[in-house]
């Protein structure tokens, strides 16, 4: 009798364990959907709010933007087909990068025997890519600006305004031919380091 009653304690020790086991592994399991699925659901929101609002996802070859503390992130703000430049960019989280154009641009001006020449500088947020673009597409930049820069009048260019006019022109202008020749503009301003109107 003593036989008989150790196989049958064993089986009634080994019926909770089994029981305690199943439940761990059914808990397990239940953490491991919910968790997948909360996983999945915030890939796939944060795929769906990161976007853009046409549904275009943002191009890994694209320049990406620079951080102030030099890190690199891909660009998930709004971005204009036409320019490439982000709207609204916020200042105070990129680091701004600046290039000059080695050659100055002299052009004669529209309706008169007057010449302008201005030397330039481009600002940037993006990474050294853009830079890149502007030097392997430099001889269709210098086109665009001396075109843009043969439409201006004398009597304008002699104003802040008309400058500060001429500047944002050259600005699109730049992003424009960026845009067709390598996919992306990225130029955040063009500046003056010389300007002469004579």
């Amino acid at each position: 009798m003593a036989d008989k009653e150790k196989p049958e304690e064993l089986e009634e020790e080994s019926k909770p364990k089994g029981g305690k086991m199943k439940k761990i592994i059914m808990i397990l399991l239940v953490v491991l959907v919910v968790g997948g699925g909360g996983a999945a659901g915030g890939f796939f929101a944060a795929g769906a709010m990161g976007g853009d609002a046409d549904g275009e996802e943002v191009d890994p070859n694209a320049p990406m933007l620079v951080l102030k503390d030099g890190t690199t992130v891909a660009d998930t703000r709004k971005s204009s087909k036409k320019d490439g430049k982000a709207k609204a960019t916020p200042t105070s989280e990129y680091k701004v990068s600046y290039h000059q154009i080695e050659q100055p641009f002299t052009s004669n001006l529209r309706n008169s025997n007057s010449f302008a020449q201005v030397s330039l500088a481009i600002s940037t947020y993006y990474d050294e890519r853009v830079v890149e673009n502007i030097q392997a597409h430099e001889i269709a930049i210098r086109s665009a600006v001396l075109m843009l820069l043969a439409e201006q009048d004398r009597t304008e260019l002699e104003t802040q305004m008309g400058k500060q006019v001429l500047q944002q022109k050259l600005t699109d202008r730049i992003n424009q031919v960026l845009q067709e020749k390598a996919g992306f503009g990225g130029v955040e301003d063009a500046y003056f380091t010389n300007f002469v109107v004579q």
